[in-house]
Order: structure tokens, then sequence, then C-alpha cells
């Protein structure tokens, strides 16, 4: 007998409703709190699952300095054509650029810190867009 499972990533910071609120605008989803006000579950209708966990005690990643390495962070695939779009949307919404250091002409991906400092990066998608 198999077991039916899935799959949630938790992001731990201190503000878990102003972090569930950025995402569930950058990729148009809706944030649901259930009973416990500290953890808050993003649902999408593209096969977005994300959860934000209070943690009193939460300081932010220090990537991408040398003395840290990266752990994990979250790929957003955009459409060829909407990286500039996107990356105007994630912005506005208080994402920070994190690697600059190539900003001229088109990339295929780009990496930004979101609010509570969690590294993401917005990517060109290799598959084709769903209709």
């Amino acid at each position: 007998m198999t077991v039916e499972k899935t799959s949630v990533l938790v992001l731990d910071c201190a503000e878990p409703m102003e972090l569930a609120e950025f995402y569930a605008a950058l990729l148009g989803a809706e944030a649901h709190i259930g009973s416990d006000p500290d953890f808050v579950e993003i649902i999408g209708h593209r096969g977005v699952h994300l959860a934000i966990r209070r943690d009193f005690g939460y300081a932010p990643p220090s990537w991408p300095r040398p003395e840290d390495s990266q752990q994990a962070h979250l790929r957003i695939l955009v459409g060829r054509g909407d990286m500039d779009e996107a990356e105007r949307e994630a912005i506005g919404l208080g994402a920070r650029p994190v690697d600059t250091k190539d900003n001229s002409g088109p990339r295929d991906v780009r990496i930004y810190s979101d609010p509570a400092g969690h590294s993401f990066s917005l990517a060109v998608s290799p598959l084709p867009p769903q209709r």
C-alpha cells in the first residue's frame, strides 16, 4: 500500500502574515490562516503551496556572503517575455535584488531576497506556457 503524500516548503520569519502577503501577491495565490496564527499557508491554482511560520528568534540568512552558503531558495518560473515585468512586480512588492553584478542585457535567472531576507530567483521557464 502506498501512502499518499504531498509536500510544502515552509519559510521561517518574524512576521508571517507580512511575508505571506508578499508571496501571495507575487505568486497570484491566497494566504490562509488556520487555527495557528503563527502558521500561514499560501495556496495557488497552479500547484503553488508554500507556508510561512513564525520563528521568535528569526535572523535573516546572510547569503551571498562567502562565509555562509546558500541552503535553499525558491525558483519562480516565468515566461521568456515576462522576465522584466515579473522583476518590476517583485521589487514593487518589496523584493530586493541580490545579484546585480551583471544587470545589463537579458538574463535567464535573476536573484532577489524577500522582505524577510530569504533568497529567491525569477527564472525563464524551460517549458512552453500552459493554456
